[in-house]
């Protein structure tokens, strides 16, 4: 599995030769090893990738994100198979009980609640609303404290005057950085040979992603405190860089610390083996650090 985000932000060719990512621009030629790869962001669309980079990049079970005209993610690939898909896996998807989807939404939507609280309390704003209707969470949240939360966060995070569908450089760095987590979580879906189309709670029949936007809730306030903190009028290259560097941020996770990326993979992996049966115990304790750091991502070109 690999470790590595690589974000192309100038014009470029791709290609491979001896297992390794070939990438060529007008100053220099670099080479990475395909199994090094977790995530390629192409940025521009001065970019050029043969298929059979795309192929290869696919059989290490890298992601591969494209980014459109106006710079923000428009599509990614989706491997087709995964070495892990089995019938019987997709069966077991189509049959998890409704009693581990319900208690497992519960304790997605209270962590998120929590996380949300705590990027609050780290910008130095009140939190208690939050605090409060968590203490009203009931199963599979039937009530929908997640959307009650939402309206408020979001305008105490950003002020009165703040909505989420807004044109502005904030909104557009929020949807940036919830795409990258967003293809993260569905890579871990699918290299544990889950389909990413079947949810626990989204249904959208236009969403091939319904599974991944479930289980990525609880680390959504990552990218919400980022842009908080980071004071900027447009979506530069540079806010791009550190909204996609989240991915390598230390936090606390389960216990114990480590980084979103490796959170993530616990996360998703353990979510599917409780749904699936493995795991009679389960957990989500997302610690969210005070600030996020800014600094460059793993290789930037």
């Amino acid at each position: 599995m690999g470790w590595r985000t690589v974000m192309l932000t100038q014009h470029a060719k791709v290609s491979t030769a001896s297992h390794n990512l070939v990438i060529q621009t007008i100053e220099e030629k670099i080479n990475i090893p395909l199994d090094d790869i977790q995530i390629l962001l192409i940025a521009s669309t001065q970019v050029v990738i043969s298929t059979a980079a795309i192929a290869a990049l696919s059989e290490a079970e890298a992601k591969v994100i494209f980014c459109g005209r106006d710079g923000q993610p428009i599509t990614e690939t989706v491997n087709e198979y995964s070495s892990r898909y089995s019938l019987k896996s997709v069966q077991n998807q189509m049959s998890w009980p409704q009693s581990r989807v319900e208690t497992l939404w519960t304790h997605i939507i209270a962590e998120k609640l929590s996380t949300q609280a705590a990027v609050l309390k780290n910008c130095s704003l009140n939190a208690d609303f939050i605090d409060n209707e968590k203490a009203a969470l009931e199963i599979n949240d039937l009530t929908n404290r997640e959307a009650v939360v939402a309206r408020k966060y979001f305008q105490v995070l950003f002020g009165q005057g703040f909505s989420r569908e807004n044109f502005d450089a904030r909104n557009d760095a929020l949807n940036y950085g919830y795409s990258i987590l967003l293809s993260a979580v569905n890579r871990e879906i699918v290299a544990n040979g889950y389909l990413t189309v079947l949810g626990i709670h989204h249904y959208n029949q236009d969403n091939v992603f319904n599974l991944g936007s479930d289980l990525m809730e609880p680390f959504r306030p990552v990218i919400d405190q980022f842009v908080h903190m980071y004071k900027f009028v447009e979506l530069t290259p540079d806010v791009k860089i550190g909204l996609v560097d989240l991915l390598n941020i230390e936090l606390g996770f389960n216990g114990h610390r480590t980084i979103l990326r490796n959170a993530i993979a616990e996360h998703v992996n353990r979510c599917l083996r409780y749904l699936s049966g493995e795991l009679e115990n389960f957990e989500i304790e997302v610690e969210i650090p005070n600030e996020v750091s800014s600094d460059a991502i793993n290789d930037h070109v």
